[in-house]
């Protein structure tokens, strides 16, 4: 994830473990339960709302996956920019130390209502970070939400692409350009 450096004012790209873990956690396993927030709510939700106002991060990706239910089951589909283009989703992230000093860095990628293109297969969507909003998003000066809830809308269906994908990809072990081919 690209973040401000703790402690600085110039950005680092850094590993974290997606699924975000408290700082006032007790058990460490939280995390697989919180690998998404809700960008309507977290704000104000216990387990993100410092990480909201302190610790937001920019998740790099060039695509992401929503599978569609049907009465024969699900069927994976792969969303993109139209440019193919990197892009970045809106994340927070946390840290949080074990009582033997051990240090965890987690992050989260928040959610909001699927645009127009994504509707059909699924609710939800990340929320996809326009790059004129980089900046602001990372300002650590902005506490306030309703200065950040206008970046965290549905992307603009109209520069993005959509088609189904193999099966392949339901398998978390298989990371490779299959993923993104369409089922033959």
């Amino acid at each position: 994830a690209v973040r401000l450096a703790p402690g600085a004012e110039q950005r680092e790209m850094s590993l974290l473990r997606w699924g975000l873990v408290p700082s006032w956690a007790e058990d460490p396993a939280i995390g697989n339960r919180l690998i998404n927030a809700r960008a309507e709510t977290a704000a104000e939700k216990p387990a993100f709302r410092s990480a909201f106002r302190q610790r937001r991060c920019l998740i790099p990706a060039d695509g992401f996956y929503e599978w569609q239910r049907h009465p024969g089951g699900k069927t994976p589909y792969y969303f993109s920019l139209r440019d193919k283009q990197p892009f970045a989703f809106a994340g927070l992230w946390e840290r949080w130390q074990a009582p033997g000093g051990k240090v965890l860095e987690t992050c989260t990628l928040l959610t909001t209502q699927a645009n127009s293109l994504v509707q059909p297969v699924h609710d939800r969507m990340p929320v996809i970070v326009p790059a004129a909003e980089y900046d602001r998003w990372l300002d650590p000066s902005l506490h306030d939400p309703a200065l950040l809830q206008p970046i965290l809308q549905p992307y603009a269906p109209e520069e993005m692409t959509a088609y189904a994908v193999s099966r392949w990809v339901n398998d978390p072990k298989h990371e490779d350009a299959r993923c993104v081919q369409p089922p033959a």
